[in-house]
């Protein structure tokens, strides 16, 4: 199980929301490669990017600080944030990123997941599953869809999908645990390998996400725990990091 640490892009700068929201956005740094950096030095090896700009109709407002992160770290990158169109992927996947996630676009539009899937392969095209009242949020966590999570995912791993990130958006930015119902009855329904996003704020709530015993667990995503000092990175990956992804 890979213990993932996550920055936030606004502006430019490293940021943490509380549930999703704009206005509630903390800054922790104004170096986002100093950053990546830090957690790169702490033994991590995967990085998720979340480009909130993007997210919210802004393109292009953190691709040169994405783009100093791919070339100046070894980390492995899992961008999400407004990538939702052909050409977006394909521009983030030949920069170098080695998966991007698809939130809104694959709610929308099935068929450009399918064709994505086709062209890049699976290990490059992740969903992200975030659920706000029992059903999936899109743009930017602003509306929420009709959906349901367990078909949609499904249909995703018909699609040819293999990875997914989750995330209870009442849990988001508020350090008070994951909330694991679905992720375990999407474990149970489907064969996706499950990256757990959202309400991580001590090493206990790792540990409960470990004590599952869950091989399609891959990946536990931790930010504000991080920045907030909750608890080390070396110490997260060095109890529960486990070379299986």
């Amino acid at each position: 199980m890979w213990i993932v640490p996550a920055i936030d892009l606004l502006q430019g700068k490293v940021v943490r929301l509380s549930q999703g929201k704009e206005h509630s956005a903390v800054i922790y740094s104004q170096d986002p490669l100093a950053v990546a950096k830090a957690f790169e030095s702490a033994g991590a090896e995967w990085l998720h990017i979340v480009d909130l700009d993007a997210a919210f109709g802004r393109p292009d407002v953190n691709a040169s600080f994405i783009q100093s992160i791919r070339d100046h770290t070894s980390l492995q990158i899992q961008l999400g944030g407004g990538i939702r169109s052909e050409e977006r992927i394909a521009f983030w996947l030949q920069k170098g990123i080695q998966r991007v996630v698809l939130g809104s676009i694959a709610v929308s539009s099935p068929v450009l997941v399918k064709k994505a899937v086709e062209t890049h392969g699976p290990h490059a095209i992740t969903i992200g599953i975030d659920i706000q009242n029992q059903k999936l949020a899109i743009y930017g966590w602003k509306e929420t869809s009709e959906q349901d999570p367990l078909p949609f995912a499904q249909k995703m791993q018909a699609l040819g999908i293999r990875n997914a990130v989750i995330t209870e958006i009442s849990a988001d930015g508020m350090l008070t645990g994951p909330k694991l119902d679905t992720p375990i009855f999407i474990i149970q329904n489907t064969n996706l390998s499950i990256w757990i996003s959202g309400g991580i704020g001590t090493l206990d709530h790792i540990g409960a996400i470990f004590a599952l015993h869950q091989p399609s667990i891959q990946g536990v995503i931790v930010g504000k725990a991080l920045y907030e000092k909750r608890f080390s990175l070396e110490e997260a990956i060095e109890r529960f990091q486990s070379r299986n992804a």
